[in-house]
């Protein structure tokens, strides 16, 4: 796979300085029951890199001193760790907000048929990647046949209550484009998404979210490979929106890899940006040496790749961001 990182390393980006920790996203692993040409991660089923059950607790005791509100997990596929069930529940009985990034296949998985149920008990947010309401286009970015098992488990998850109006289990999906170019309207695709998937299937959900293709790992790789790379990081810097910067993600928010070290955020992990702190400037922080540190005002590595945050209506964990 070629590395985008040498082309990001000269940057003009702003400097940023993070606010109030609120919210913790956890790289489970990176093994996953598909292997997506978007993925920032380079994941798949091959990888065996998963988080092991000592570096969970080195981040329950985290998130119970710094009194976090909000744990994000990801992966690879998150469920596909052993100890995902136990990291949830724990959380959980902190009284903090999960957030779940499922890619839906995973529920249909044979071993994985009562994940949708604990989902449901634990009260757990599902944040499901559907790059498209169209099954042509979803298969080509995610697999043959993806479409129609990510269409019955998000029925499935209706049935249990997420993403139905009045019930506080919320189900949002999100869209990535197919090659590079910024997302369309969030708002606008949001009103496709839900009349589409209604009419067709009797699917709800909450929210859409569109997030913006990074040029790193495995999307910044076939960009190079095809010589794309320059023409599109030429466009996010021609879209550059200051007005974003306020609330990019990373203001917010720390990002922990399967060993448990830290990160500004989940793109800086995958181009092993490790989080710098101060003057002091150490190779890298692990989660249980930093359970006293106050976040607040310290710098945020950035480097080119951050236009892919604030091009056009700007590009989170959330979604757009204006």
């Amino acid at each position: 796979m070629l590395d985008t990182l040498p082309k990001l390393q000269n940057t003009t980006f702003p400097a940023l300085n993070r606010d109030k920790l609120t919210t913790v996203q956890v790289n489970l692993g990176y093994r996953c029951n598909q292997q997506c040409n978007h993925c920032h991660v380079n994941a798949g089923p091959k990888r065996t890199e998963m988080m092991s059950q000592e570096v969970i607790d080195d981040i329950l005791e985290f998130l119970r001193l710094q009194n976090i509100q909000t744990l994000d997990l990801t992966g690879g596929a998150p469920e596909m760790n052993e100890h995902f069930r136990y990291l949830v529940s724990q959380a959980r009985a902190m009284n903090i907000h999960v957030m779940d990034r499922c890619n839906l296949t995973i529920l249909e998985e044979p071993g994985y048929e009562e994940l949708a149920a604990f989902l449901a008990e634990q009260g757990v947010e599902i944040i499901s990647s559907l790059p498209c309401y169209l099954e042509e286009n979803v298969d080509a970015q995610r697999g043959k046949g993806v479409y129609g098992i990510s269409i019955r488990a998000l029925k499935r998850l209706n049935v249990l209550g997420y993403g139905i109006e009045g019930s506080e289990k919320v189900l949002n999906l999100v869209y990535n484009p197919t090659g590079p170019s910024l997302p369309p309207s969030q708002v606008e695709l949001e009103q496709d998404y839900k009349k589409q998937l209604k009419e067709q299937f009797g699917i709800s959900f909450n929210q859409l979210y569109t997030l913006t293709n990074m040029p790193i790992a495995r999307f910044g790789s076939s960009l190079l490979s095809k010589g794309q790379f320059e023409d599109y990081m030429q466009t996010l810097r021609d879209s550059y929106q200051s007005s974003n910067l306020s609330t990019v993600m990373c203001r917010n928010l720390i990002s922990i890899d399967w060993q448990g070290y830290v990160y500004d955020c989940d793109f800086n992990q995958m181009l092993n940006l490790p989080m710098q702190l101060g003057t002091n400037r150490q190779p890298r922080y692990h989660v249980r040496e930093l359970s006293n540190t106050d976040f607040n005002k310290q710098s945020i590595a950035v480097l080119e790749h951050c236009y892919g945050c604030t091009a056009g209506q700007g590009s989170s964990c959330g979604g757009a961001l204006n």
